[in-house]
């Protein structure tokens, strides 16, 4: 599958909540290839979200697996229609988004919560995450909320410039 282009901020696209899948074929298969193959095509995307790419639907992918922070991973994971259930020890840590690349922000979210989400096959699973990766899959299934870490950001003082590394 084509690797798509990132929707970046002020688009609207990013502000609006995603539509719930109802089907789950070969057309979400398809999307879900092009999300996955849109993380994997740039260097230090840990997650995907439908809206990223232009398509308004509760969809996301996520893989932590690699990333230096990630002290524990599910590896490559597809959620369909997300909802976080549970949440608890909250932290406070820098995030960066594809959608918004020139800045990074200081955002609170919970170390530990539990997820309830679609699989491919329209099944229904329940996922305990930890860590970066739970920041990871709260930071996208908020994509699908229609919200960015600038808006969960503390202040507008815990915004900044990204880093250019070499």
């Amino acid at each position: 599958m084509p690797v798509q282009d990132i929707v970046r901020f002020p688009n609207s696209m990013l502000k609006q909540p995603a539509t719930p899948i109802t089907a789950f074929g070969a057309q979400t298969s398809s999307l879900v290839r092009d999300l996955i193959d849109t993380m994997r095509a740039h260097l230090h995307c840990v997650g995907l979200a439908a809206p990223q790419i232009g398509v308004s639907l509760r969809a996301c992918v996520i893989d932590v697996s690699s990333h230096a922070k990630a002290q524990t991973s599910y590896g490559e994971v597809v959620l369909l229609n997300p909802e976080i259930v549970e949440s608890r020890e909250f932290v406070m840590a820098r995030e960066g988004c594809m959608s918004v690349p020139d800045l990074t922000g200081d955002v609170p979210r919970a170390g530990l919560i539990a997820v309830r989400f679609h699989t491919l096959l329209g099944e229904v699973r329940t996922l305990e995450v930890r860590g970066f990766e739970a920041r990871a899959f709260q930071h996208e299934i908020d994509h699908l909320d229609g919200l960015l870490f600038l808006d969960r950001a503390d202040s507008h003082h815990g915004i900044f410039r990204r880093k250019a590394y070499r």
